[in-house]
């Protein structure tokens, strides 16, 4: 199967150690993956800002970059699921955008049901909480949501189980919003805020060492906070672990 490797441009610009960690993990499920170099942002700050027209352009644009993959893997579950949900009416029924649109998958979804991983040789001696970001959670479905009162599922947890060494501790809400919500945490900054410091202590109060999750926005901004208030507790993306990153 040919990949074509879809990064999130903030990702590409601030974080490019996590987009290299997450080539890794594909690179050694020996897949040929391919990284679209015209590529650029999905779309998602418009869309929530109102800005259609341009993410019109921006959705035909991804589109024509990533229409000829067998399968697009990317290490954010918000823009996959813009690209999945949010570009319809752009292309009214469109054949290349309805491949594209079933064929894009967040690197855990697609490590977990697609190519159906059974071991990482890495090993991660930390206790680790789970955030699940309400894209992915919800709407790609990376784990039953508690308000749906079904037994709980999070292929996070089971993609994490893989890893020799590691303790997931659990927290007493499993799939609470950090707050961040894109521009949400711009034009409702006290609101985002205080929902990050409840998001952070859940993870301190059950003594994680760590905070992983699929989404490196949420983790961005839960980052920050951290950073500001000197909490001992650290962030990273789930590939980074999965990659074999020492915590440090």
């Amino acid at each position: 199967m040919k990949i074509g490797l879809f990064i999130p441009c903030f990702m590409n610009e601030l974080y490019p150690d996590i987009c290299m960690a997450t080539l890794k993990i594909l690179k050694e499920q020996n897949l040929d993956v391919d990284y679209p170099m015209s590529q650029t942002c999905c779309g998602q700050p418009m869309a929530n800002s109102g800005c259609s027209k341009d993410v019109e352009t921006l959705a035909k644009q991804f589109v024509e970059n990533f229409k000829d993959y067998d399968y697009i893997v990317a290490p954010s579950g918000s823009c996959v699921s813009m690209v999945k949900e949010h570009y319809e009416p752009f292309f009214h029924n469109d054949s290349d955008y309805n491949k594209v649109k079933t064929s894009i998958y967040e690197i855990c979804e697609f490590l977990h049901d697609i190519i159906k991983v059974e071991k990482f040789d890495v090993s991660f001696p930390h206790k680790v909480g789970v955030h699940n970001s309400c894209h992915g959670h919800r709407m790609l479905k990376l784990g039953s949501a508690s308000e749906l009162n079904i037994p709980y599922e999070s292929k996070l947890k089971n993609l994490l189980a893989l890893v020799k060494d590691i303790e997931i501790v659990s927290l007493k809400r499993d799939d609470e919003c950090c707050g961040f919500g894109g521009t949400f945490s711009v034009t409702e900054e006290d609101i985002s805020v205080a929902m990050g410091k409840d998001r952070i202590k859940d993870h301190i109060d059950s003594q994680a060492q760590v905070i992983t999750g699929a989404d490196m926005s949420c983790l961005m901004h839960m980052d920050g906070i951290i950073n500001r208030n000197n909490e001992n507790i650290k962030v990273m993306h789930i590939v980074e672990i999965l990659a074999g990153v020492k915590y440090e």
